[in-house]
């Protein structure tokens, strides 16, 4: 299998981690030399490891944007 390259380019956020240290993150990602996206996805504390997330691009990331903030109240989960 291919390696994959990548870059984060720009750190965001951290959303939550658990107990290991793993972190879901939200950055800037670089997909071997691509344009950078929006990447939500797990990360080991060193970075050196990472699980399934998805890529968003402006245009993904704006429609998700719009979306939760037209929620209604009855749909949050509080």
């Amino acid at each position: 299998m291919a390696e994959i390259k990548y870059e984060i380019t720009k750190e965001l956020g951290v959303l939550s981690e658990n107990q290991k240290g793993w972190k879901v993150e939200l950055n800037m990602v670089s997909w071997n030399g691509h344009p950078p996206k929006y990447d939500i996805r797990n990360w080991s504390p060193d970075r050196e490891r990472m699980g399934k997330g998805i890529t968003l691009t402006e245009d993904e990331m704006t429609a998700l944007v719009e979306l939760f903030n037209s929620r209604d109240e009855e749909d949050s989960f509080e």
